[in-house]
Order: C-alpha cells, then structure tokens, then sequence
C-alpha cells in the first residue's frame, strides 16, 4: 500500500506504528447545515481508504468528531460563528440545530453507502477534557492569557509550519477589510484555546472553566478528540486541503507540544469539489446537496460512482452533464452486473489463473495511492471478459464491492435486463440519426416512445443521456 504523505510532500510505503491496528482521525461535520456535496466527496473518499484496509487485511479503528460547537466561518478566529448563524437563520436552538444536522449527515451517508467510524465523537461531549488539555499546555508554557482568552503562542512551538510549508513573513493575517484583527494577540498566528470573550456577545454554548464562563476554541477539539480515543500517535489523519494551512497545523503545534512526540505518521487529505465558480461552498445560494441531487432525480450512488471516477487529490468538477453522465454509465454497469449475476453459471476456479490475476490488478490500483478509476477500469475489464464464467465474474464483483459500495449486485424492482438496455441503446442511436438527417419528427417520436417505458432522455455537450423514471 501507497499513500501520499502531505507531511513529506511524497507517496510513501504505508507501514503502520502497530501491524495490528491503523488508527485513523477524520475531520468530521460542522452540523449547522446540510453537508454540500463538496463534503460529501471528502467523506466518499475516507470511506474508500478505510475500507481499503479492511480489504488488504488490516484492522481499523477510526474516529470521526462532529462540530457542534461554535466553529467560525474561518479557520483562523475570525468570521462569524457557524453554529449560531444556523440558529439565527432557523429560529432554533443551537442545540437543536445541532441535532437536527447531526441526523441529516447521517442519513446522507448511509444513502451513500459510507460506513460510519467505529467510533463518533461530539465536540461537546469532550469540554472537561479540553479544559484539562489547556491546562497542560499551560503548565509547560505554551499559553498566554489576554483579554480573559487563552491564546496558544506558535513561537514556543519549533518548526510550526512543517505541514503547510508557508513563510510566516510573508502573510498577512487580516489583510481583507471585512476581518476583524485580534489585537490581544501576540503573533498573527497565535489561536485560541478557550474563549471568555468574544465579539459574540449572546453566545448560547458557554460551560465554566478556570479562566471563566466561555467556549473552547475550534482547532482543540481533533486533538483532544484523537488523543481520547486513539492514544498519544496515530497513523493516518483525514481532512481537506482548506484544513492544512491553519487548522491542522494549529492541531500539530497544540498536540505534539501537549504530549511531545510525533503525532500522525500520514497526513492525507482530498482536494476541492469545484463548479464554474471553483471551490463549492455553502455560501453560494442554493449549495448543491445530496437532497438536491435527488430532487432533480439522481441517485445518490450515481454520484459516489461519479466521484469514484476521480483521484481524491485532484479537483474534481461538477455540473449537471457530467452527473448525468455519470448516472447514465452507472445505471448501464449496474444493468450488466445484475444479467450477469441472473445467468450465472460455472464453477468458480475453472479460470484460476485469470481469476487471480484480475483480483490482484483490482488490489493493486487501490494500493497504487487509491487509484479507485483504475480500479473500476478492473471491474469493467471483468465484466467484458470472455475469459471468465458468470460465476466467477459474479464472484470477483462481490470481492470488489466490498471497497466500492455501488450496490452492482443488489436486487431492486427498478434493474432492467440486458434485452431492454439494449433497446435503450437502439433507440438512441436510431434518435441520432433521424436528427442527422432532419427528421426531427420521428427523433420526437422516439423520445416519446421511450417515455412511455418510463425512459427519459437528456441530450447534453457529451451526448445523450437517458434515467429511468418510473
């Protein structure tokens, strides 16, 4: 197994602290809304790493922390705070809001097939712990106290920017005209560890402490979260790349100064969702949510295939067509594994050799630094084969399913057999031609034709995707 390591910059052989267990952290959800689909990709792909694992032999054991507690807008201190900006936009608690997308997370990822770590952690389950963690960093003089907050001072910390690279002399923190500098600080970079004041006058989380009535900081909860449940070192941990400038560098600093050894062998982190507009964001209207998609009538597992098809360390662009191609090609493999599985015949191991060697192509483009797209190229390649019975190829797709999830063997009322997909498929190219030729009326003759099967058919840019719609 290889894994690019964020830390080193390079892909390196993955060798865990302890062969018998990987101890893994994932950055979970601020719950104040619904997880956008940019999210959602992220979580897609721990998904695929944990299960990855598991299918290489190893032992798991993952934590995941959900935010419910103030977070700001930024990663830094500033912006506003997520958790209460949802309760001002709700009319609810921020208890309650924190619930109610608590449980909307969960149902998303169950749509999509990802499986919940072993272990999910509240942020505000953990405050007694954040306290003692404060005071820890304090006894060895990592902290300073100002204006009643308690600030972590990064200069007491050697080598801070080991993750992220950045020249510190060159940033400028606050230089937007819409952020407020935090003049109680003594560097740019110093964060806080526990809040008595804020510019947050009504803040409705608030516990006491020994610095006062106030909140913890955001960056605090991982680590405290991760040393609980997972021990002083851990092997891999998960986020985005928002999240490697400032918050986990900020973790490293708080964490390996509050224990003093080195904390996770490998940094692993997935890169942005992007639309027209580049990063998607919350902040852009109506964000494009799991809910949306279904809506407009997409299957949820359409777009984890359609994310499947990407590397998680490159950007991956969304629109419309290319769900909708993505749907399209999903529903087709889905129709050929389930014909497959239906006419199954043969004796597994008749084609031993070409079994295993499909089997270990599949391991190895997973192994290959999560290459998922080879790794479906493997699927497609046993599904087209001659080489192997229906048996086996219904053998081999269980074994790969086990990391890819996409339900290719599952049994719905909705599955169409081979003869009626290659219907479909006539009848598009037959669609294409009339349109070649000018012949737009029989073009909307078959198109209503196939509606009336339940059948809808989209042209896009890439060509002519159809949905089953009934």
């Amino acid at each position: 197994m290889k894994i690019y390591n964020t830390l080193s910059k390079t892909i390196e052989d993955f060798i865990p602290r302890d062969e018998n267990l990987v101890k893994i952290y994932t950055c979970g959800p601020t719950v104040y809304n619904y997880a956008h689909l940019g999210n959602l990709r992220m979580y897609i792909h721990e998904d695929i790493l944990e299960k990855t694992l598991e299918y290489l032999g190893y032992k798991v054991k993952r934590v995941m922390n959900i935010t419910d507690v103030g977070h700001l807008e930024s990663d830094a201190d500033e912006g506003e705070d997520k958790m209460l900006k949802g309760a001002k936009r709700e009319n609810k608690t921020v208890w309650e809001i924190a619930q109610y997308y608590t449980d909307a997370f969960f149902e998303d990822i169950e749509k999509l097939n990802i499986k919940k770590p072993e272990i999910i952690a509240r942020a505000t389950d953990y405050i007694d712990d954040y306290i003692e963690f404060i005071q820890g960093l304090t006894e060895k003089g990592y902290t300073y106290l100002a204006n009643g907050n308690v600030y972590f001072d990064i200069t007491k910390f050697e080598d801070y920017t080991k993750l992220s690279g950045m020249d510190l002399d060159n940033l400028k923190v606050g230089a937007r005209e819409d952020v407020e500098v935090d003049i109680h600080k003594k560097n740019p970079q110093d964060f806080v560890l526990w809040f008595t004041k804020s510019k947050f006058d009504n803040q409705a989380m608030k516990w006491d402490s020994p610095w006062g009535e106030g909140y913890p900081g955001w960056h605090i909860e991982c680590s405290v979260i991760s040393l609980k449940n997972l021990g002083d070192q851990i092997d891999i941990h998960c986020g985005g790349v928002d999240h490697i400038p400032v918050h986990h560098t900020n973790e490293i600093a708080q964490t390996e100064s509050y224990t003093g050894k080195d904390w996770v062998k490998y940094w692993w982190h997935g890169e942005f969702l992007i639309d027209n507009e580049g990063k998607m964001s919350k902040s852009k209207g109506e964000f494009l949510t799991l809910s949306l998609l279904e809506k407009k009538g997409y299957n949820p597992l359409a777009y984890r295939y359609f994310v499947l098809n990407s590397h998680y360390r490159k950007q991956l662009a969304f629109s419309f067509d290319s769900i909708a191609s993505a749907e399209n090609a999903y529903n087709k493999l889905k129709s050929r594994t389930k014909f497959i599985k239906d006419n199954a015949e043969g004796t597994i191991g008749e084609n031993s050799e070409t079994y295993d060697k499909f089997k270990n192509d599949f391991k190895q483009r997973l192994s290959d630094d999560l290459n998922t797209a080879n790794a479906i190229t493997v699927l497609y390649e046993v599904v087209k084969t001659d080489s192997l019975n229906n048996s086996e190829k219904v053998s081999l797709i269980e074994d790969f399913e086990k990391v890819l999830s996409l339900d290719l063997l599952k049994d719905e009322e909705n599955d169409l057999d081979e003869d009626f997909l290659s219907y479909i498929e006539e009848m598009i190219e037959k669609r294409q031609g009339a349109k070649k030729d000018k012949n737009y009326s029989l073009a909307d003759e078959i198109r209503a034709e196939l509606l009336e099967k339940g059948i809808m058919l989209e042209d896009t840019r890439q060509g002519v995707n159809w949905k089953k719609i009934n």
